[in-house]
């Protein structure tokens, strides 16, 4: 019986390596109806190198929500479209969630096409441990919100993976440092898969001198692996002190507490108690400033 609707594949393209382009990729993108891409001027450069001509629509966070329908209509009248997103895999950090979600909740096919993916990269030439792992994405972009991000974070035992600009790169380490302390180990993978490939293994002291002394490491953009917590003790107060701590810096008590709450689940009269015991908590709000 032949089919009465489409399909949507997720497609992954290289990352840097077009050599990294897999031979089914190739071959789906040739032979959908469209090709929804995050950046249709990248991937036309692309799909002109493995000379494909497939017709290409513009898919991004800016218009998702105008664009999706059309795509899943497209979809349910029995055309086949891809997606594919600057690089590497779709929805890694990326846009294309509500697109998928919307074709799974329609009982529409979704089909993955797997290949390159920065995270999974960089973590299999790191050198860290490999058997728990956890991606967090981009950190947020002022000082405070990105200690709280980080705080939350103190007690994972996993290695933890992000991505982060060139142009951050030294404040988000300064930062990690400080809320996840100066002994963890950490690597920063730069060009992964093309002629400059970079990693930088280190503390975070070493690894910020060494890319303060080389302009070249703040290019673009680099996947962030840090050792998992591996201190022994109370995992529940070492995080909530750590996470008051950062907190206190720019915010009165209480509202330290409240977010410390949320962060760590320990309860708020337990973290009031500890914030009042370790002096923590500001009187006064500071407005937070870009890093």
């Amino acid at each position: 019986m032949q089919q009465s609707t489409g399909l949507l594949y997720v497609v992954a393209t290289p990352i840097g390596n077009l050599g990294d382009m897999t031979d089914r990729a190739r071959k789906v993108l040739s032979e959908v109806d469209l090709i929804a891409a995050e950046d249709t001027r990248q991937t036309l450069r692309l799909l002109t190198h493995f000379g494909i001509s497939s017709k290409l629509v513009a898919y991004h966070d800016h218009n998702e929500a105008s664009v999706a329908p059309r795509l899943l209509a497209e979809i349910e009248s029995g055309r086949n479209v891809a997606l594919v997103s600057d690089a590497g895999t779709p929805l890694i950090s990326d846009p294309g969630f509500s697109l998928v979600a919307a074709a799974r909740e329609r009982g529409l096919g979704v089909v993955p096409v797997p290949g390159a993916n920065a995270a999974i990269c960089a973590l299999s030439a790191a050198g860290l441990p490999s058997d728990r792992f956890l991606f967090v994405g981009f950190p947020p972009r002022t000082r405070s919100h990105r200690l709280a991000w980080l705080g939350g974070l103190a007690a994972e035992r996993g290695t933890l993976i992000l991505y982060e600009s060139g142009k951050r790169i030294l404040a988000t380490l300064a930062d990690i440092g400080e809320a996840l302390g100066e002994t963890r180990r950490l690597v920063l993978a730069r060009e992964l898969t093309k002629h400059f490939e970079t990693f930088l293994v280190g503390t975070v002291s070493e690894l910020a001198q060494r890319i303060e002394g080389d302009a070249e490491q703040r290019l673009g953009e680099l996947v962030v692996l840090i050792e998992g917590n591996t201190a022994t003790g109370d995992p529940d107060r070492a995080e909530a002190e750590r996470v008051l701590r950062i907190l206190g810096e720019s915010l009165p008590l209480a509202q330290a507490v409240a977010i410390a709450a949320r962060l760590t689940g320990v309860k708020k009269n337990a973290l009031y108690r500890l914030g009042l015991e370790l002096d923590v908590g500001r009187s006064v709000a500071v407005t937070d400033d870009e890093a």
